[in-house]
């Protein structure tokens, strides 16, 4: 039966919590309302964001999408040769193949990725074909090629000299030895070559970016895991993994082995807290945790870090080990880099 007392009450009490503007309660949403919300605004994980964020800046400064935005911006690092751990250059697989994934996501739920691509300077523009032209997310390997081929894209050898010897080097002891952190290391212009073969590892550049209009976005794009198993495939091209955009609440990006962030779903997780109310740095924290809580012994070996955007423009990241970093751009600053926190 219609009680219209509790019914006054409780409209009352609704009509309260919405006028202290404190949180915004819609659709389960807590994240608290920032009174000048920082737009717009990207982020990219590693110091080699910085020349990324520069790329998507010019985009997001003139009023243009967040989508373009990344998309732009992850553009520099997979065409950048020295970075060998990102598309053009990026070190191969065991059978000397450079494998490459990527995914984007737009503000509105759409997603397209691929997985195990060969030959395409640029996975992360194959990966938004997909999400724009087809009725899929992933496409993979010799599939995702051919529809590469037929969007026009180039085929091209991805495999450079320096890669290839540092490759060649690495087939002398075909030992597998992950470097915490390698993407500082890797990023070293003035010597991109003084670490041994069988040295060299991985990673990733993940994007996020919120633009003037208050849209948020999200790509993500590597060459993988150095020396890695063909066909082996990790968390930076699957949605919810290595990234997850939700319009509402904010967007995460993950960095560091893909396998664990795989098996947490740690983007999606990262976003889900923030939904909850963590701060951006709090939900990364928590996602880290529950990884090393899972794998102790494991996550004393490797890194996993995760990197957050609210939208409120408000940013932060975590990681297992010391020497994660990330670069932020805005209206402020256009090279910041900030040393993440960690759990070791």
């Amino acid at each position: 039966m219609f009680n219209r007392r509790k019914f006054i009450k409780a409209t009352a009490i609704s009509a309260a919590l919405f006028s202290m503007g404190k949180k915004s309660m819609a659709n389960g949403i807590t994240i608290p309302k920032a009174k000048n919300i920082k737009k717009p605004i990207v982020i990219s994980t590693w110091d080699f964001g910085v020349a990324a964020n520069a790329d998507a800046w010019k985009i997001l400064s003139k009023s243009g999408n967040a989508l373009d935005a990344v998309e732009q911006g992850v553009w520099v690092p997979e065409a950048d040769e020295t970075n060998q751990s990102v598309g053009y250059g990026g070190l191969p697989d065991r059978d000397g193949k450079v494998t490459l994934d990527a995914c984007i996501m737009d503000h509105l739920g759409n997603c397209g990725a691929v997985l195990a691509l060969e030959h395409i300077m640029h996975p992360i523009s194959v990966a938004r074909k997909v999400m724009e032209k087809t009725p899929h997310v992933i496409l993979a390997g010799d599939g995702a090629l051919q529809f590469a081929l037929e969007q026009g894209f180039k085929k091209e050898n991805l495999l450079t000299p320096a890669s290839e010897k540092a490759w060649k080097e690495w087939l002398k002891t075909a030992k597998y030895n992950p470097v915490i952190n390698i993407e500082n290391k890797l990023y070293d212009k003035a010597a991109p070559q003084k670490l041994p073969g069988n040295q060299y590892n991985h990673d990733t550049i993940g994007m996020l970016a919120l633009d003037s209009n208050g849209n948020l976005s999200g790509a993500c794009t590597t060459s993988g895991m150095a020396y890695k198993l063909h066909g082996r495939v990790g968390d930076s091209p699957i949605i919810g993994a290595g990234l997850y955009i939700d319009n509402e609440v904010g967007g995460a990006t993950s960095t560091g082995v893909g396998e664990e962030v795989i098996r947490n779903v740690g983007s999606f997780l990262v976003v889900e807290l923030m939904r909850q109310g963590y701060s951006p740095e709090d939900a990364c924290k928590e996602a880290v945790m529950r990884i090393i809580k899972k794998k102790p012994e494991t996550a004393k070996n490797i890194q996993v870090g995760f990197l957050a955007l609210n939208k409120n423009g408000e940013y932060g990241a975590y990681a297992i080990q010391k020497g994660f970093s990330y670069a932020v751009c805005d209206e402020e600053k256009q090279d910041l880099v900030i040393k993440g926190k960690s759990y070791y």
